[in-house]
């Protein structure tokens, strides 16, 4: 069980691209995860987007970093920023996207 969500308690289906940079000390790092069309944008849904909250058994990682895109005035993406200050933060992330990924079909590509 992992699933991301911006609203409490509604699950975000659409699986994001998300981008990994790491310090070379390995004390911080930044997680961008961007949402093509997701449902929490859709002209059906009327929560408001909270943060970025990433759910599994150990609890949950919460961003507040979330912006959203738009296009002729239409909402088409939204892009979360998490930033990890310590390797121990890292570490709880990457467990958590080794869930998702599974979960999701995801790969890990290095550029």
């Amino acid at each position: 069980m992992a699933h991301i969500q911006f609203s409490r308690g509604i699950t975000e289906e659409v699986v994001p691209d998300v981008r990994l940079t790491r310090s070379r000390s390995g004390q911080s790092g930044t997680a961008t995860f961007i949402f093509q069309n997701p449902k929490a944008l859709d002209s059906e849904s009327t929560e408001e987007i909270t943060g970025m909250y990433m759910i599994d058994e150990e609890g949950e990682i919460i961003t507040r970093e979330v912006k959203g895109k738009f296009v002729n005035g239409r909402p088409e993406a939204l892009e979360a920023l998490l930033v990890m200050k310590s390797e121990e933060e890292w570490d709880r992330f990457m467990r958590f996207m080794e869930r998702y990924a599974a979960e999701n079909g995801l790969e890990f590509g290095k550029s």
